[in-house]
């Protein structure tokens, strides 16, 4: 099916307005992606959100901690925000924390991990297993059952949710009960054929991923935390949706992962949104596809929660 038309006329405008596909300023590129929250939709109703730090590799790590309403103990995501290592932040992805924690509910914490290029490579996925770590010893604290602890994240964060639930297999340091990786950045090679095939198409493009793992340093690195598609064991990992958009160019790197994780004994699904591109899990508040999707996520961690018991 052709492009989402709202998606399509929001790609026309961007394009009328002289949108950079590539190359960009970082510090613009970073404004321009908070305004994404706006699309977000209605903040649900939580019993508390409020931030705060914890110890990290490098000094103090910010996180943003959303807390239903009821009583606990709930189950814990942790959450990793997308923008390609780069830009991205606890505002950009206020709305989808919210509603995982209202909804699911869950408590929901919301990591603000370091970000290339003033850190690249490994810094972000050392920020992110701390921060679970930290999670996982702490969870009482937070009102949440450790055992039901999931890790969850878009583009970029969808990686550090899948490395982290790696790392915390090889090192069986906690439990993970569930991963849900909205089209993940699983491939810092770059190899599957969506990337051209989608790389002019919407809101992410070729040009852009390439800028965006430049900056990280990931090209640069056989490190398998880059590329968690190339570990050579994914077997014994917990339970995983993987939602993917027709027109995104990491189409085919996320569907790819999936199978792998399916082909190791993993209990994965992939779930591709038709006529989507790149970003439109944040756009809840505009397309029905945003919301559908949400709602698959929140049920599967509904599901991966109750089987912890």
């Amino acid at each position: 099916m052709p492009v989402d038309p709202t998606l399509q006329m929001m790609l026309d405008n961007a394009a009328n307005a002289g949108r950079d596909a590539g190359r960009r300023d970082v510090v613009e590129s970073r404004a321009g992606y908070e305004l994404v929250a706006r699309l977000g939709g209605e903040a649900p109703p939580l019993a508390s959100v409020h931030d705060r730090s914890i110890p990290g590799p490098a000094g103090d790590l910010p996180i943003r901690v959303y807390t239903p309403l009821g009583e606990g103990p709930f189950g814990v995501i942790v959450f990793f925000h997308g923008g390609g290592f780069t830009i991205g932040s606890l505002d950009s992805h206020d709305p989808i924390g919210r509603r995982l924690a209202a909804e699911t509910p869950a408590v929901v914490v919301s990591v603000d991990y370091r970000l290339a290029p003033e850190h690249p490579f490994p810094a972000a996925t050392d920020d992110a297993y701390a921060a679970t770590a930290w999670v996982s010893e702490h969870a009482e604290e937070l009102g949440a059952d450790r055992n039901r602890l999931a890790v969850a994240g878009d583009s970029a964060g969808g990686n550090l949710a899948a490395v982290t639930a790696i790392e915390a297999r090889d090192r069986s340091s906690f439990p993970i009960a569930f991963q849900l990786l909205v089209y993940p950045t699983v491939d810092s090679k770059m190899g599957f054929p969506s990337i051209k095939e989608n790389g002019q198409v919407g809101f992410l493009t070729e040009d852009t991923m390439t800028w965006f793992l430049e900056q990280y340093g990931a090209g640069q690195t056989h490190d398998w935390r880059a590329s968690p598609i190339d570990h050579a064991d994914l077997s014994a990992l917990p339970p995983a949706l993987i939602i993917t958009a027709e027109y995104d160019p990491l189409r085919d790197e996320g569907e790819a992962y999936g199978r792998r994780l399916s082909d190791a004994g993993v209990d994965a699904t992939v779930s591709r949104y038709d006529g989507m591109t790149h970003v439109f899990f944040q756009m809840y508040g505009i397309l029905e596809a945003a919301r559908t999707a949400t709602d698959e996520g929140i049920t599967a961690l509904r599901k991966a929660f109750a089987a912890v018991g």
